[in-house]
């Protein structure tokens, strides 16, 4: 858990669910994002609502051009999900900075384990301390459709 980076000028980070562009964000995730192609409004809307919500926002205009979400108890265990950079702003160091920002966060409240499924972007996420489950045998889940 080494890099810290910072946001690029005139954006910032918000966990206030009230921000949160639902439309913007379920247009990115159900029409561009491999995990979530197809899912709907309402069930979005929903995951939303059940979350720690992240998102990074221009500081001028307001809008979003990242997201991402939490599924915590606030105490033990956090699942980070739906991590989305707009295509307007990748590789301008926003993505690394929201990992970075939902790692402190959950650091802050004493999480002991945070997990996430990616299939390409290890290396974002190794950067800010995430690895390889050491015993992945020792984990099971429960799956009941796509």
């Amino acid at each position: 858990m080494t890099d810290t980076p910072s946001l690029p000028e005139g954006c910032e980070i918000s966990t206030d669910p009230a921000r949160v562009d639902r439309e913007r964000v379920h247009h990115w995730l159900s029409t561009d994002a491999y995990w979530a192609l197809g899912r709907t409004r309402e069930k979005q809307d929903r995951a939303i609502e059940g979350s720690l919500n992240f998102g990074v926002y221009e500081t001028v205009s307001g809008k979003q051009v990242a997201y991402a979400r939490v599924i915590t108890d606030r105490a033990t265990f956090g699942w980070l999900c739906d991590v989305y950079v707009d295509p307007s702003v990748r590789g301008k160091g926003v993505g690394g900075a929201l990992v970075a920002a939902v790692r402190d966060e959950l650091r802050s409240y004493g999480v002991r384990r945070v997990l996430l499924a990616t299939h390409d972007a290890h290396g974002v996420y190794a950067r800010h301390g995430f690895a390889a489950l050491e015993r992945p045998g020792d984990w099971m889940a429960l799956v009941f459709g796509p």
